[in-house]
Parts: C-alpha cells; sequence; structure tokens
C-alpha cells in the first residue's frame, strides 16, 4: 500500500477549499492507495499524473519503487492546467 504525502502547496489549496470538497478528493486519495495506477493517468509530456475528483484535479507523482503518492497541487480543472 503506498503511503500519501502533500506538498505545501497541496494543504494549502484543501484548506481553502469547502469541508466537503476537501472530504471527497482527501476520500478518493484515500482510496487509491491500493493500486493507484487504475486510478490515475499521466500527463502528456510530463512525468506527473492527475486524479480527477469531480470539477478539481489532483496533480501526483508517483514513486513506485518506494511506493509514495506526492500530492503536488489540488485546483479545479480550469486552473490547475495554466501553469
Amino acid at each position: 500500500m503506498y503511503d500519501l504525502h502533500y506538498s505545501e502547496l497541496s494543504i494549502k489549496q484543501l484548506d481553502k477549499l469547502e469541508s466537503n470538497s476537501r472530504e471527497r478528493i482527501i476520500k478518493s486519495l484515500e482510496r487509491i492507495r491500493e493500486r493507484p495506477d487504475a486510478f490515475v493517468t499521466r500527463l502528456v509530456g510530463e512525468s506527473s499524473y492527475r486524479l480527477r475528483v469531480g470539477d478539481y484535479r489532483v496533480i501526483l507523482d508517483l514513486q513506485k519503487d518506494v511506493l509514495i503518492i506526492l500530492v503536488i497541487e489540488v485546483a479545479k480543472r480550469e486552473d490547475v492546467y495554466k501553469r
């Protein structure tokens, strides 16, 4: 089972969300800990992955050799890909 780690940016972004959206995203992240490859999609031209949770996208990095999911960013779809 993978361990979840959050970047400082993702913690700040989660704190700004409404509580029901935040809980939904955290539950989705907990759910994918068993087999993240089945739920995430690799971003084109990058080493990062994305997880879709409603209107939100979670950008993450899978470190398969040490079984870590690093949550990099959490934002609405229209905002997350502008960076």
